[in-house]
């Protein structure tokens, strides 16, 4: 790209290159671009050279290529203008064999930036490197050198493993059992569809951060809405569709450099249906259905799976809740519905049930494990082996969610209905909880679970009004601050050590 004397005068940039996270072989970035001219950018290209033999293997905030050295940042639609003294950032992940050398080169719309770099401290670089060149006031000066350059010293990674199912198991690529303990980030399944944005509260890295300090936090679970992601017509353009999608990559990006898996889960669909149990009437998105709808459903998890395909630290939960046998009237007719979905007695809408999902997400060529729900709103395992899909990549486990206010809520239960789908295939509480702001339901559920090898993940790392009167929800703020439930939960990760 050529730029006029003119135009070129008024852009004036410089570039902020940070290792996020570094391990031998693979890295996290951050970038950071600023626009130090007196005129905004509206559009913007970032272009420079890695001098090692790195590859960029996924981006977020920006469409990131490679060709040889040479890599080229395209701004996404949400952050392409930036104000004259503003900045935006985007980062990528990337490999490396001999040589992860800092980036040189950093120009914007063709026009040299003055840059800076260095490694976090989880990186452990053995130095940081100053660009000493400042923005030019044409297209055509010399780029920025940095004076010295970071390699990674064999630190061991953060980023999260990538996850199969070994028997009943999960299991990293090493083939060390992983057990995952974390908690739900509720918002993002309501937010959009309710106008207010897409996160309730922050999505940042000290909010990960808090979320850590209550012990060995290695998972989280994500709940999210078919019509945001799907961007349909009825739903703020500015939550929805590439909006939203971009911000859940970038919050998977961000969870998986800390080292937890993100579980991302189908929370509510489209489909009206006002039988036993509804939720609410609206056809649209705005509650639990006793299942999802193909029209929206099958799509939604066609564009997932590509988009997190290659990353399997990303587990995909088909469904939130189902509960199929409250509309069909009885159990038999409800799994039938679970696992076949087609036409349902009781419910007004095409169902896509869970062998269409399973297929859904395979035809992209996404092997990520994937958690089935039971019936009963995730509660009810007793005919899921009997109905199991078929999934040629044997990456199948049980989602069970298990709250003080359900019908399996004791030790008999959990061994009788629980224990016999453990022994077979891999079984993650999603949803673990109990709605009196106590913990005697949650210490004796997850001791149980802990004798049985499984972990959970509590409901909810959210701070909603009224605290836990309001429902199971852990925290009174975002920094981590515990409600009398919470502190509960809080106790058993700290005792994982």
């Amino acid at each position: 790209m050529t730029l006029s004397s003119a135009s070129a005068a008024s852009l004036g940039c410089s570039v902020a290159y940070s290792t996020q996270s570094q391990w031998s072989g693979g890295f996290v970035a951050n970038l950071v671009i600023s626009n130090t001219g007196s005129s905004a950018i509206n559009g913007w290209t970032l272009t420079f050279t890695f001098p090692g033999d790195q590859k960029v293997t996924n981006a977020w905030s920006a469409t990131v290529t490679q060709s040889g050295e040479n890599v080229t940042a395209v701004a996404a639609s949400y952050n392409a203008d930036i104000a004259a003294g503003s900045s935006t950032n985007f980062g990528f992940q990337g490999t490396w064999t001999t040589s992860d050398a800092i980036p040189t080169g950093f120009a914007v719309n063709g026009v040299a930036c003055g840059a800076s770099s260095s490694g976090s401290a989880s990186a452990s670089p053995t130095a940081t490197a100053t660009a000493t060149a400042s923005a030019s006031a044409t297209a055509t000066t010399t780029s920025a050198s940095p004076t010295a350059t970071a390699t990674g010293t064999g630190t061991t990674s953060s980023v999260a493993p990538q996850l199969h199912v070994s028997g009943n198991k999960l299991v990293d690529a090493s083939g060390n059992t992983f057990i995952p303990h974390g908690v739900d980030r509720s918002g993002t399944e309501y937010e959009c569809v309710q106008g207010y944005g897409i996160f309730d509260g922050p999505s940042d890295q000290a909010s990960i951060t808090a979320m850590k300090s209550w012990g060995p936090v290695n998972a989280v679970r994500v709940p999210l809405n078919e019509a945001c992601w799907n961007g349909e017509s009825y739903v703020n353009s500015a939550y929805s569709g590439a909006t939203y999608q971009q911000a859940i990559v970038n919050y998977v990006n961000l969870l998986n450099a800390n080292g937890i898996v993100a579980i991302l889960d189908l929370h509510w669909t489209d489909g009206t249906y006002t039988g036993n149990s509804s939720g609410c009437s609206s056809a649209e998105a705005t509650c639990q259905k006793p299942m999802p709808d193909a029209a929206g459903a099958i799509p939604f998890w066609t564009s997932v799976a590509q988009t997190f395909k290659g990353n399997d630290a990303v587990i995909f939960d088909l469904f939130n809740e189902p509960y199929a046998s409250r509309a069909t009237g009885d159990t038999t007719t409800g799994w039938s519905c679970w696992l076949n979905g087609g036409t349902c007695n009781g419910i007004g809408y095409q169902v896509a049930g869970m062998q269409s999902m399973v297929n859904a997400v395979r035809s992209t060529g996404a092997s990520n494990v994937l958690m089935l729900g039971g019936e009963e709103y995730s509660n009810d395992l007793t005919d899921w082996l009997a109905y199991e899909p078929t999934d040629p990549d044997g990456n199948l486990a049980a989602s069970w969610h298990s709250y003080n206010f359900n019908t399996c809520s004791n030790s008999s239960c959990w061994t009788s209905q629980v224990a016999p789908v453990i022994a077979k295939v891999p079984v993650v509480p999603g949803e673990i909880g109990e709605n009196d702001c106590a913990g005697s339901y949650v210490d004796s559920l997850t001791s149980w679970l802990e004798s049985e090898n499984t972990g959970f993940l509590a409901w909810t790392w959210d701070d909603w009004s009224g605290g836990c009167s309001s429902g199971p929800t852990l925290i009174t703020d975002y920094t981590g601050t515990p409600t009398n439930y919470g502190a509960a939960y809080k106790a058993i990760l700290g005792a994982l050590g």
